[in-house]
């Protein structure tokens, strides 16, 4: 149940290690480099939903961008990032939300989830986070979507996972949203396992239309 998540996510953050946890990435390569074909201007505003505990938003204020906000059900998380991020952290927005009963008071440039759409395996969860995306990104901004693919794990965190594959993203968000890139590759957690992720890059039409 939705109640749930923040009681989980706080768990997994107070007893695990950045480093112990199976997505940790000490660079977020695959990110930054669909991040950086977006040309964005260093004032866009970055939104990083299901932050967690990700080294993106360093790596984002180390290349000059001002306006970066991140999101995660669980506070615990996002405590670990504000005090590793110190004084940098100050230009940084801290929301403390879950994803599926967020409602957007603002609007972004970039929408960026990594591993947080697949753990959304009900419908109706699904259909919420689209639609805040949908508030959310201005026409012309961007939407990178990765998460586990149809050949990845079917578990995560001891929670159920739905794999997805980018045609399926594509309908989530509908048709105001072009894919422009898909990649997958094999990340290598921590602990030695290889799991396969689908990683996608959609860019929202510059007049808004409809649902989809």
């Amino acid at each position: 149940m939705p109640s749930t998540r923040p009681e989980h996510w706080d768990g997994v953050f107070t007893t695990k290690a950045d480093e112990a946890v199976s997505w940790f990435q000490a660079t977020p390569e695959t990110s930054l480099r669909l991040i950086r074909a977006c040309n964005l201007p260093k004032d866009a505003v970055i939104l990083d939903v299901g932050a967690g505990a990700s080294r993106l938003p360093d790596t984002l204020l180390e290349e000059g961008f001002t306006n970066i906000a991140v999101l995660d059900v669980s506070a615990v998380a996002l405590e670990r990032t504000r005090a590793r991020l110190g004084g940098n952290g100050h230009s940084v927005r801290f929301i403390v939300a879950d994803i599926a009963a967020w409602q957007p008071d603002f609007t972004v440039d970039l929408w960026h989830d990594r591993a947080t759409l697949h753990f959304l395996t009900e419908p109706r969860d699904r259909a919420a986070y689209a639609e805040a995306l949908r508030q959310a990104v201005n026409p012309g901004g961007y939407a990178l979507i990765s998460g586990f693919a149809p050949s990845g794990p079917e578990r995560c965190s001891g929670l159920p996972v739905l794999r997805a594959d980018p045609a399926a993203i594509a309908i989530l968000l509908g048709s105001d949203f072009d894919l422009l890139d898909a990649v997958e590759e094999n990340h290598r957690t921590p602990s030695g396992s290889q799991q396969r992720f689908v990683f996608t890059r959609f860019q929202r039409h510059h007049t808004r239309g409809g649902v989809g």
